[in-house]
């Protein structure tokens, strides 16, 4: 599902996702029709733009969070033109996973786009490195849930933050992926995360990274 009004760029990720394998159950180019199709396909994924006819504002965060608590499975990952982290804010204080939020410039990367809306539709968290900064500052402020980690940890976690994989961590930070995969283990310890499948810890590990609070 795609919703998008500019004709070229929904164009545009029509054919990247039908060569991803990707099948685009509907296009469409305003919230209202994004919210119909959704009801009638139920698809796994909604691409969704933030600013959307009539008033190219935050339809498209609106109908994400609608989406999100009416057919919560429905992945959803925003594209915006510019940073505005207070979207992207919203969107994560209500889930746990199944969310993404990227800047339209990264989908000339098609490898890199292609591998976030997997993760997304996976469950999982794809966050443009740009949108986790702005998120950081907003943070500032109060007590720090995160104070026990080390520096290096927190980079691990801004890192998964952005959706990188181990690897893709361990060539960021030019250290081994066994580094990696004990620092994540050290950052759930130290944020007391429950028990769980690796991949749901590390989305709850994010959530708490992001939000400055118990996820």
């Amino acid at each position: 599902m795609i919703a998008e009004d500019s004709v070229l760029l929904r164009i545009g990720l029509v054919k990247v996702l039908e060569m991803a394998g990707f099948d685009v159950a509907a296009e469409t180019e305003d919230a209202e029709g994004l919210l119909r199709a959704v009801e009638e396909h139920r698809p796994g994924l909604a691409l969704v733009d933030v600013r959307m006819p009539p008033g190219f504002t935050d339809e498209g965060v609106r109908a994400a969070l609608m989406i999100r608590q009416q057919w919560p499975d429905t992945a959803v990952l925003l594209l915006s033109q510019y940073v505005e982290e207070r979207y992207a804010a919203d969107l994560l204080a209500t889930q746990t996973g199944g969310i993404g939020y990227l800047l339209k410039q990264r989908v000339a990367d098609v490898e890199e786009f292609v591998d976030a809306l997997k993760r997304v539709a996976a469950g999982g968290t794809a966050l443009d490195p740009q949108v986790v900064a702005q998120l950081l500052l907003r943070r500032g402020g109060g007590p720090d849930p995160l104070e026990r980690l080390t520096p290096r940890e927190r980079e691990v976690l801004a890192l998964m933050a952005e959706g990188r994989s181990n690897a893709g961590i361990a060539a960021e930070l030019v250290v081994s992926e066994s580094a990696v995969a004990k620092h994540i283990n050290n950052i759930f310890a130290k944020l007391d995360l429950p028990v769980a499948d690796g991949d749901h810890r590390r989305v709850l590990a994010v959530l708490r990274f992001l939000n400055g609070g118990p996820a």
